[in-house]
């Protein structure tokens, strides 16, 4: 059982799981978390597979991560534990009588022989350490008085709250790996979305992008609505760094991109000569246009912005941007499909149409519009709480640690022929040269009879 102890409250264990889990917490930040595998394979290949196998796409709510965080707090509380009982019996239960040597082997002590009766030197310098708030108590043994004096007593326990408050911060780490909830959340404008586990929707009403003058992108706003029983409780707009907090759900700002499921397109109709008809419109997914000469309806289908031929010769978007953007249409006379084929808007002259017979007209895809998305993320931390209050706990620890130092003076009055020998150890932990100062004035008010 003591190897095990001696075990978890070693400081080595402690710097091999703070340095693995600082490591791991790097690797969390610099990867984006909770993506979906197509956004992880995107940007980092081959690579992204072992990513998410080791859950580094998904680090804080891993199991190992866990682990590593509960090791480290029970490491944290035995090293604790282990240290507090002599703490604690030190600051109850002070060793008062103790040997001269002790006292003369300090940094700070001083010895000098007073030519007044003892008791009276006791109560002077009992008076005098009072007045300066030391807490004081005496014993009498063999001729001597031995008096002790300590004032700052809680400075024994800064490293203790420090311990208390990692304690309670990795607490809280370990409820949010376990109890956590964070994924992601695309939504357009005008779209109503439940959010999974609870009994609200979210409703974007509006999405702006702003632009600084060179054209990159300044900041995304998203107007949102809490819809809950079909009303609406809560609107706010939200940014980056600007979240919405609704039933312990906060809503961040993450990104934003183009809808390319329902785009509107822009397309030219031209015949073969001059006295042929010539259209253009707007078409959307799904809809159909009747031509110009009464008896074709052009029928727009499908929409890829970066046009692809896959490793299974299907027809996929390379990326959401619109690099090789193509729209798929059919022609229909009197109800029966006449053609189809793809048109590209960059590429004109590698469109394809498949039709029994040659068609007297060309279809050119002008331009295209998509609506933008908002990505946001959804969080819900049940243990940010413990973290805020554990980082209290920390600082407090760390204040009394520094500006709360404990402060000890040991004396003993020796009773001689000549009056009475005093010899004063002093112990400070910081500030030594004004509790030095004071160790000085302290003494110097019993020697007025010397």
């Amino acid at each position: 059982m003591k190897t095990l102890i001696d075990f978890f409250s070693s400081v080595k264990l402690a710097a091999f799981l703070l340095i693995i889990i600082t490591v791991a917490s790097i690797l969390g930040t610099l990867v984006p978390q909770h993506r979906s595998p197509a956004e992880y394979a995107a940007k980092y290949g081959q690579l992204s597979i072992i990513l998410i196998r080791l859950q580094i796409t998904s680090l804080y709510q891993s199991g190992w991560y866990i682990t590593l965080l509960f090791l480290f707090a029970f490491n944290t509380i035995v090293c604790t534990l282990t240290r507090l009982t002599p703490k604690l019996k030190k600051v109850r239960n002070p060793k008062i009588q103790i040997e001269k040597n002790n006292l003369i082997s300090l940094k700070i002590h001083e010895t000098f022989t007073i030519r007044d009766d003892i008791n009276q030197i006791k109560n002077n310098l009992l008076h005098t350490l009072r007045q300066s708030r030391f807490k004081t108590r005496e014993k009498e043994a063999d001729n001597q008085i031995f008096l002790h004096a300590r004032k700052k007593s809680l400075g024994f326990f800064g490293s203790d709250f420090v311990h208390l408050g990692i304690i309670i911060i990795l607490l809280g780490g370990i409820l949010s790996g376990v109890g956590g909830v964070r994924f992601n959340l695309t939504i357009s404008e005008g779209e109503t979305l439940p959010i999974p586990g609870t009994d609200f929707q979210i409703r974007l009403d509006e999405f702006t992008t702003e632009f600084y003058p060179d054209g990159n992108v300044r900041d995304w706003k998203s107007s949102l609505t809490v819809i809950e029983n079909q009303k609406d409780i809560l609107v706010q707009t939200i940014e980056v760094n600007h979240p919405l907090s609704y039933k312990g759900y906060v809503f961040y700002q993450s990104r934003w991109g183009i809808n390319w499921s329902d785009p509107i397109l822009s397309v030219k109709i031209s015949g073969e000569d001059e006295n042929s008809f010539h259209d253009e419109f707007l078409i959307k997914m799904g809809e159909t246009v009747e031509l110009s000469d009464g008896i074709t309806e052009l029928r727009a289908v499908h929409f890829v912005p970066d046009f692809v031929i896959n490793e299974n010769r299907e027809v996929a978007s390379r990326s959401n941007q619109p690099n090789n953007p193509a729209a798929f249409f059919q022609g229909y006379q009197r109800g029966e499909l006449i053609f189809s084929g793809w048109i590209f808007a960059r590429f004109p002259d590698f469109s394809q149409i498949h039709s029994q017979e040659e068609i007297p007209y060309t279809i050119e895809l002008k331009d295209f519009r998509g609506s933008e998305y908002s990505g946001l993320q959804i969080a819900k931390d049940p243990g940010v709480n413990f973290i805020w209050a554990g980082s209290t706990v920390l600082m407090i620890g760390l204040l009394i640690a520094f500006y709360w130092p404990p402060q000890e003076i040991k004396l003993i009055l020796d009773r001689t022929k000549e009056g009475t020998d005093v010899i004063a150890g002093g112990i400070a932990a910081k500030n030594k040269e004004a509790f030095k100062d004071e160790f000085k004035h302290i003494l110097n008010s019993s020697r007025s009879g010397k």
